[in-house]
């Protein structure tokens, strides 16, 4: 498909070769993690929802969405689809299909500005355009754990796209991202911009990272704090919605441990929901931040934030 524009300007031009490059690395990512099929990838259109924080200002930067088939592969492992598209029906989505939205945050407080998370480099540097950011202007990256749709918007053309950046994440999320050859231009290229932490630490003022097991041997959520307000990015603790909140106890297959992946998911929901700390959830639906609500024996997403200027 020939793409033609005007004059493009860099972000134009850095955001066409994305697109291309995010359907390769959700297509890698799919099937390294699940043997899933084929990740169709809809039409990625920017986006952005700023809001505060205490004295912090937050903004939700949509990536990409990608779409799943309901295949028993990752949502519902060990149960049919007809299970998994009754959950669905429940909610009113498509029951062949399960959508899932690839987000980062971006937090601006005093003296710098962070971002959690880099989707695969589909359209966040124009929602961060769009936000009023430059690359440029990142002062740290807080990566939640090395997959593909959280690692694949920090290097491209072999160049890294945060150059004032740190990048942090867990010791052994680094350690697991260096032996994995599908991220070995990644992981060559931020090199040397490393700097790793053990869950628990404080790894910038305000931010604090939250052990959250399962998914990868190092994957992490981040807890953000500004006076009494209080946020917690959940990662890909929970990946849809629906079925993630529905059936918490169905294994999924993108997780590296299931069992642990499974208690996790359990665990947090269950403090989320009694606490009602806000929460970011980089895979739901646009912007993704809202709260966890008890639902019977399981549970329900309920937005904060809707999409939209």
């Amino acid at each position: 498909m020939e793409i033609s524009l005007p004059s493009p300007s860099p972000i134009e031009r850095i955001a066409i070769m994305s697109i291309h490059r995010a359907s390769l690395a959700i297509f890698a990512g799919a099937t390294m993690l699940a043997g899933a099929a084929f990740a169709q990838m809809p039409q990625q259109q920017p986006d952005h929802k700023a809001f505060k924080l205490g004295s912090f200002d937050l903004v939700a930067l949509h990536d990409a969405q990608f779409v799943l088939p309901n295949d028993g592969k990752v949502f519902g492992v060990g149960h049919s689809p007809e299970e998994t598209a009754e959950v669905l029906k429940g909610a009113g989505a498509p029951t062949d299909t399960v959508t899932l939205s690839v987000d980062a945050l971006l937090v601006k407080m005093p003296e710098r500005l962070v971002l959690i998370d880099t989707g695969v480099g589909g359209a966040l540097q124009q929602s961060l355009s769009q936000a009023g950011y430059k690359a440029e202007d990142v002062t740290d990256v807080l990566i939640t754990h090395s997959h593909p749709d959280h690692v694949g918007g920090l290097v491209i053309d072999g160049k890294p796209v945060f150059p004032n950046a740190t990048v942090r994440m867990a010791s052994a999320e680094w350690e697991f991202a260096k032996k994995n050859d599908k991220l070995a231009d990644i992981v060559k290229t931020i090199d040397g911009h490393v700097k790793t932490f053990e869950p628990g630490a404080e790894v910038v003022p305000g931010i604090v990272s939250v052990e959250l097991p399962g998914h990868t041997p190092g994957h992490v959520g981040y807890q953000i704090a500004s006076g009494n307000e209080k946020m917690l990015d959940i990662g890909d603790t929970a990946h849809s919605s629906i079925v993630s909140l529905a059936k918490p106890e169905w294994p999924v297959g993108f997780d590296n441990d299931a069992a642990t992946g499974e208690n996790n998911r359990i665990g947090t929901l269950k403090k989320l929901a009694e606490s009602q700390e806000l929460i970011f959830a980089p895979h739901f639906p646009f912007p993704g931040v809202g709260h966890i609500q008890s639902d019977g024996d399981h549970f329900k997403w309920d937005a904060t934030l809707s999409a939209g200027k």
